[in-house]
């Protein structure tokens, strides 16, 4: 074979295999741009009252939920790792928020533990709401995520789930080690990075996708 066949084949594979490569991904499209649902018919948090005093719902938002009982106090580290990791990098997306659920005897202990994620990263917290409730309502809150998990005594978790704009729980059918991942543990920040990072920009991804659709149907 000569010198010059040789660099045809050469060139040859170093043109048709990035083709392959891209119509293997893309007919696979589908299996990459969505996040599963493990369950729906989340219950809204109109029940709970915001110490922001602010109007919160999970409807048409992408929520980063948490219940941390009557346990803040013994949150700042879990509190950081997700203030660091999670929202820092991504509440500046539109309809990104984080939703953490509480007793209303810990109201003492909020501003406490803001002024530790200040002091932590110098990050604007307009996007982590705290919602106070009776314990009664907290269990039926997490009870309407049908999930294996349960809550501590203290009514919280170290999980932090994701909810999206339907109410629906999010998450992995086939992680690949525990099968289907329900939560994050927040004090993980192996976990944070290993998988909670790429799942948030997973379903982020998947909103603007569907946005730059309808917008294109729109102008069409």
């Amino acid at each position: 074979m000569s010198s010059e066949i040789k660099k045809k084949i050469v060139l040859g594979i170093l043109f048709i295999f990035p083709i392959v490569v891209y119509l293997f991904f893309a007919s696979g499209k589908n299996n990459f741009s969505k996040l599963p649902v493990l369950s729906e018919d989340v219950l809204e948090i109109d029940m709970f009252r915001s110490h922001e005093n602010r109007k919160v719902f999970l409807e048409n938002n992408i929520t980063i939920l948490g219940y941390w009982g009557d346990n803040l106090e013994f949150k700042k580290a879990e509190a950081l790792n997700l203030n660091e990791k999670i929202y820092k990098r991504f509440y500046e997306f539109k309809d990104f928020q984080f939703v953490i659920i509480i007793q209303e005897n810990e109201k003492k202990n909020i501003e406490l533990l803001k002024n530790d994620l200040r002091e932590g990263t110098g990050t604007n917290l307009l996007k982590w709401n705290f919602l106070m409730g009776s314990k009664e309502n907290i269990l039926k809150h997490f009870n309407s995520l049908k999930i294996p998990i349960k809550l501590e005594k203290d009514l919280s978790s170290p999980y932090v789930f994701i909810i999206d704009k339907e109410k629906k729980l999010r998450g992995r059918n086939d992680d690949e080690d525990i099968g289907i991942l329900y939560g994050f543990d927040a004090r993980s920040v192996a976990e944070i990075n290993k998988k909670m990072i790429d799942d948030v920009k997973v379903i982020l991804a998947e909103y603007r996708l569907a946005l730059k659709r309808y917008n294109k149907i729109e102008r069409n």
